[in-house]
């Protein structure tokens, strides 16, 4: 099936809650074979106040209606602002919104009070819409949810169609706030993907290096690697029940906070340098036993490893020596690891446009694939919609700047 050549501007604010990031990729091709090229990044980093009230609002203890309302709307806004730019710069035809997670509780648990699957993404896009004036897809996770599945994680199938590579297994891992990956089959198979989230990414190192050191996130692993690991405390964080699930499953911040770690394991008995060291472990070990149970006996060539934990080299050198085949980040291979999560939203909204399903059932428990996002339109009285006219009249779209100058960089 041939797909119309679409420009999609998708913006990704991943569980870390640091900020916006955002491609402008230009879409062609059919379904089995996809083309694609980006025209534009964009970065729009969140302030010390609204990652503070993000964290706030995540949090149990200290979340409340009023302020998740609030951020809805002021997420909404700083989505907008950023996007509004991109738009006045180059053609685009459609916004994608992943949406801020502020809670994601894909199973019943009475242990934590969780009494419904549930799972909430914040950042209206309606503000999206007035600015920009274009087709705008987001709230991409509840149609899965209703559908039976987690919800999460969703980024399997836009990885298959970015990065398999004939012939070879690979991995596509991701380690933003939470850790999770995608295992891709040497022969393409969509049914035989495998995508899930590890556990923890760098949510607790994150929230250490802020509560002991002052600092937003330990850089280049420096300060966990001035400590050393206490192994009383690694083996009770290994523990963990999530840990001990098989997939398809998917976790949140809400279930690996450091209070609740400090409270229910040796770590309050370690140094803060201990600390750090002992939570990279972690993040590490948890990574490395959820290959060893779940990818590597399907057999795996290489990993690719992309997010902000890919610039952790104490994280990334642990890795190395866990895991049994080469690890590359995604800069190794002459990528950006900020890219992956904005390009796979990318991917799911360009197959959303044109009403075909664009997840994999298989990975987050549902009972069948579904058109994942909702879609905002502009009115037809407001200028014109590019995308409504080209799936109408087949126009041809050009998501190159105004100006003509080319900032893009090939796929």
């Amino acid at each position: 099936m041939n797909l119309l050549p679409l420009c999609i501007l998708s913006l990704m604010t991943g569980t870390s809650g640091d900020g916006i990031d955002a491609v402008l990729v230009e879409f062609s091709g059919t379904v089995e074979r996809l083309r694609w090229k980006v025209q534009g990044r964009f970065r729009q980093a969140y302030s010390l106040a609204l990652a503070e009230r993000l964290r706030l609002a995540s949090n149990r203890a200290s979340s409340n209606v009023v302020l998740i309302t609030e951020l809805h709307a002021e997420i909404g806004q700083a989505y907008a602002q950023l996007a509004g730019e991109a738009c006045d710069a180059y053609r685009v035809d459609l916004v994608a919104l992943s949406g801020q997670t502020v809670f994601h509780m894909p199973r019943v648990d009475d242990r934590v009070g969780c009494r419904i699957k549930s799972t909430l993404q914040i950042g209206e896009g309606a503000w999206v819409l007035e600015r920009c004036g274009v087709p705008v897809i987001c709230d991409f996770r509840q149609s899965d949810l209703a559908a039976g599945g987690e919800g999460a994680p969703l980024v399997a199938f836009g990885d298959l169609l970015l990065y398999h590579e004939p012939g070879r297994a690979r991995a596509i891992h991701n380690i933003g706030g939470i850790s999770n990956l995608t295992y891709l089959p040497a022969d393409g198979d969509s049914r035989f993907v495998r995508a899930f989230d590890t556990g923890p990414g760098n949510c607790l190192i994150d929230e250490a290096a802020q509560r002991f050191f002052g600092v937003l996130f330990d850089r280049d692993g420096e300060l966990a690697a001035r400590g050393t690991v206490n192994e009383t405390a690694l083996i009770a964080l290994l523990r963990h029940p999530y840990l001990q699930l098989s997939p398809p499953k998917s976790t949140g911040r809400e279930v690996f906070s450091l209070e609740f770690m400090l409270r229910h394991t040796p770590l309050v008995e370690c140094s803060a340098l201990d600390l750090l060291a002992t939570l990279t472990a972690f993040t590490a070990e948890s990574i490395a036993a959820a290959y060893r149970a779940h990818v590597v006996p399907f057999g795996l060539d290489e990993v690719l490893v992309a997010g902000g934990g890919a610039l952790n080299r104490t994280l990334i050198d642990a890795l190395r020596t866990k895991l049994p085949v080469p690890v590359s980040t995604f800069e190794e291979k002459g990528m950006l690891s900020r890219d992956r999560e904005a390009l796979a939203f990318a991917v799911m909204a360009y197959f959303a446009a044109h009403g075909l399903t664009n997840t994999l059932p298989q990975v987050t428990g549902a009972r069948h694939a579904v058109v994942a996002g909702k879609l905002l339109f502009p009115p037809l009285a407001r200028g014109h919609s590019r995308l409504r006219a080209f799936l109408r009249h087949g126009e041809s779209t050009d998501c190159r700047p105004f100006s003509g100058q080319d900032l893009g960089e090939g796929s």
